[in-house]
């Protein structure tokens, strides 16, 4: 049985120039790359797990690129049609989702002690580990679904599986990149966006790299005994079997039922990826960047480049080939993937960032923003002296000191702490649109302080409105706590002052 070749059929959803939407099968994606705005699903993680397939697939068809220079050239000629399909022609088998022997991305020799539902595979619907409120989705009898949506799926379960601790093949943990923040510069269209991502890899590399397509199936019996084995490229890393999957089809090609268990581990724990960032840490080395409550923006300075190579290489490679093409540099960067704890999936996510364009030049632009960041964070640190501050003198009411703990429950879920972050965040928004090449450094930084103050100024009158004027203990605890506000608005206004005569006449906004 061969059925559903991945090649010909419509399944990889994109949207076009006029904002129409389609599917299409790889072939047309790629060869059409320059005619497709993006490739868009409701799901993140089915979004970047479509992307790192379709990369894998050029890193094999065009056996490159080996060096900048390649990369370069690919940027200028465009995407090789012959090489593309007449790699595609040579491995068609190996896309029959359906197949007897090589079902695409699937162990065709397990036979599972229990078979599950579809919704394993997907993130939005599997009670496992991420049952998600108001998914209606029966969980014990959710129907079929399409094949395009199951091979969808099965590129974002391989892409973000986490460890949850039980399987009936032995146990390889969670999948390579699966709690990273993903980061992929978007270009004008499709082709760019790839190009951007396609970072090069030397030729003994590229060589040896091989996907999952090119990989047989392993067998149950090694997959029981544990396969272990390092990362040996991009195409590789972007494919890895994180878990042991076979669909099975149910009437005219739609999918009830899975096999569903752990896969192949990696011994690459040095291998990085060059869509994620990294930061150093003492104890236990280079860790890759991760969602953190606080929100990615606060975090924006660490995914982009400088001298110390932690951040994700697709930045540097998009500010690179478009260095003397400034009208192609990526009009933003989208961030993507998933957070969790103990093997549970707390949230999935996608942003969209503007994209310095200052990063096409020779400034430093990561610590630019990164100071831009510090002054934030100074600013809501005094918010929060001020509001432990009112928070002690309230619940002591005179000399009795209160229980820390007591303390630390009213300062938090005091609303003006989160107000202050939600407000910053949008207008970090416009600065990063600030940051073009020929825009002073001083002229930004006025803005963005002005900002800092206004909202921190803000925030604690909105807190001030909010106490009873007829209660003596919260206006006397207001009064105490108020000089740590005031005294970090003034230091504000002095370091705007010192930049208010460098500037030009333009407003700032």
């Amino acid at each position: 049985m061969k059925e559903f070749n991945l090649i010909d059929e419509k399944w990889i959803p994109v949207r076009l120039p006029d904002a129409t939407r389609d599917e299409l099968g790889i072939r047309d994606t790629l060869l059409r790359s320059g005619e497709i705005a993006a490739v868009e699903d409701p799901s993140p993680l089915v979004v970047a797990g479509l992307h790192r397939f379709l990369l894998a697939l050029l890193y094999r068809a065009l056996e490159g690129p080996t060096d900048i220079h390649q990369a370069k050239t690919l940027f200028e000629t465009g995407l090789p049609v012959e090489k593309i399909t007449s790699y595609l022609e040579k491995w068609r088998d190996r896309f029959w989702l359906f197949h007897e022997t090589y079902p695409f991305g699937q162990i065709p020799s397990f036979t599972p002690k229990t078979w599950r539902t579809w919704t394993v595979l997907a993130a939005e619907h599997n009670a496992d580990n991420a049952k998600v409120l108001f998914d209606h989705v029966a969980i014990e009898a959710p129907g079929t679904i399409q094949p395009g949506a199951a091979v969808r799926w099965l590129l974002a379960t391989q892409t973000f599986s986490v460890s949850c601790g039980k399987s009936e093949l032995s146990h390889t943990g969670t999948a390579p990149s699966a709690t990273a923040v993903l980061v992929l510069p978007l270009g004008r269209n499709l082709m760019d966006t790839l190009l951007f991502s396609l970072i090069p890899q030397n030729r003994e590399v590229c060589s040896a790299d091989l996907p999952i397509w090119e990989r047989p199936p392993e067998s149950v019996a090694d997959l029981k005994r544990g396969i272990e084995r390092p990362i040996s490229g991009l195409a590789d890393r972007y494919t890895w079997r994180a878990r042991s999957i076979l669909l099975e089809p149910k009437g005219p090609l739609g999918v009830e039922r899975v096999a569903f268990a752990s896969g192949v581990g990696t011994s690459s724990a040095e291998h990085t990826d060059p869509m994620l960032g990294y930061r150093n840490d003492d104890k236990r080395g280079r860790l890759p960047i991760q969602f953190r409550d606080r929100g990615i923006w606060r975090d924006f300075d660490s995914l982009l480049p400088d001298h110390s190579g932690l951040a994700p290489r697709v930045i540097d490679h998009a500010a690179m080939l478009t260095r003397s093409n400034r009208d192609r540099f990526p009009s933003s960067v989208m961030i993507l993937g998933q957070a969790n704890s103990k093997a549970k999936i707390e949230y999935w996510r996608m942003e969209r960032f503007t994209l310095p364009e200052a990063l096409a030049g020779d400034r430093s632009v990561r610590s630019e923003i990164r100071q831009l960041l510090a002054d934030a964070e100074e600013a809501q640190k005094s918010l929060w002296l001020a509001c432990r501050s009112f928070a002690r003198n309230l619940l002591g009411r005179g000399d009795r000191e209160p229980d820390k703990e007591d303390i630390r429950k009213f300062t938090y879920q005091m609303p003006i702490n989160a107000w202050y972050w939600s407000a910053l965040e949008s207008r970090f928004h416009e600065i990063l649109r600030e940051y073009t090449l020929d825009r002073d450094l001083d002229d930004i930084r006025y803005a963005w302080l002005t900002s800092v103050r206004t909202t921190l100024s803000k925030a604690w009158a909105k807190h001030s409105a909010s106490v009873a004027t007829g209660d003596a203990w919260a206006m006397r605890a207001l009064v105490k706590a108020e000089s740590l506000v005031f005294g970090k608005l003034n230091e504000l206004q002095a370091e705007i002052r010192k930049l208010e005569p460098e500037r030009t006449d333009k407003e700032i906004p």
